[in-house]
């Protein structure tokens, strides 16, 4: 909140009726109603603090590998907004990786460590090589494991490899990791509240009008329930261990370890061009989290105008990304 506050000053100095706007709408999230929380899937597999949880389906097993930043329920959101639930409808079996929360016994484990420690000993306990599906940064570390255990397909879906394609962003970036790193070094992790501060800067301006807007929505508008149910994902979450917000913050986004090969995974430099197997890459043009020059491009490239949440959740997501997505997982190779 305090970070919020401090931005809504700046992008609000020269119009206090903005502000105040903005204000009320906050008030009016905060009030708001709350749907009941869905059940969780069954657990197939567990790997340390880490979870597969299988969302049914009889076909192709295709392991879903969301960000460590947000939940990874904006796959599962809402009734008619759950990719993973419509999928398994399509003759594909979904199965999501649920990262559990980190405890400051494990600041030490950064992105690196996800995928060596937690991830690939998930998809080791498949009965076949399994498509692998990241969305955002669990798309990188998708390519990651990709290079390093057998699988049958790859997806990445608005996923981050070439961090210099952050552009000016990147200075915005590493101010608020410097201002954030003593109190995340003492805590062992990295708040949200961080993460989420670096989201708002790359479009502060949008940040103050979505809650501008919605403070003149009805209460019970379908408009108004379903920005709750998205900004509750947005603002929640458990947080990094120390770990990986160093990497992320040091190695990604300021050095581009991944995008200039430096980036060693299982003992071995990952190199997406060398991967050999069916690869699809979603990339959005409009992308303000992850920007289209920083997007993973391999194998099969489709170009969408849609936001970064959007491609999942948006009403344009079915028709661009869901159905296409189930198109190309069906007619993969059939494997035994």
């Amino acid at each position: 909140m305090p970070l919020f506050l401090a931005l809504l000053r700046n992008e609000t100095a020269a119009s206090p009726e903005r502000r105040a706007a903005a204000l009320a709408g906050l008030a009016a999230y905060q009030r708001a109603e709350r749907p009941a929380a869905r059940p969780e899937k069954p657990v197939i597999a567990r790997a340390g603090r880490a979870m597969l949880r299988d969302y049914g389906g009889s076909g192709r097993p295709v392991v879903f590998i969301p960000s460590l930043i947000n939940p990874p329920v904006v796959l599962d959101l809402a009734r008619g907004k759950s990719l993973l639930r419509w999928l398994a409808r399509q003759g594909v079996r979904p199965l999501l990786v649920d990262w559990g929360s980190p405890t400051p016994e494990t600041r030490d484990l950064d992105v690196t460590g996800h995928v060596e420690a937690l991830l690939l000993p998930l998809l080791r306990q498949l009965a076949r090589p399994p498509v692998l599906a990241g969305y955002c940064l669990g798309g990188t570390m998708a390519i990651a494991a990709a290079q390093a255990i057998e699988t049958a397909g790859l997806v990445t879906i608005a996923a981050p490899w070439h961090f210099a394609g952050y552009g000016a962003g990147l200075d915005a970036m590493a101010a608020l990791w410097d201002q954030a790193y003593p109190t995340c070094e003492r805590l062992g992790l990295v708040p949200m509240e961080v993460l989420q501060a670096g989201f708002w800067h790359l479009d502060p301006r949008r940040t103050i009008l979505k809650y501008e807007r919605f403070g003149r929505l009805r209460r019970n508008d379908p408009e108004a329930r379903a920005f709750v149910v998205l900004e509750d994902w947005a603002n929640g979450g458990a947080p990094l261990t120390f770990g990986a917000g160093r990497q992320l913050f040091d190695d990604f986004l300021a050095a581009d370890l991944p995008g200039r090969g430096r980036w060693t995974v299982a003992g071995a430099t990952v190199n997406p061009s060398a991967l050999t197997l069916p690869a699809l890459s979603l990339v959005s043009t409009t992308d303000r989290i992850v920007p289209a020059a920083s997007a993973a491009r391999i194998g099969t490239v489709r170009e969408m105008a849609l936001g970064h949440v959007g491609m999942i959740v948006g009403g344009r997501a079915r028709r661009a990304v869901w159905e296409p997505l189930a198109d190309w997982l069906t007619a993969l190779p059939r494997t035994r």
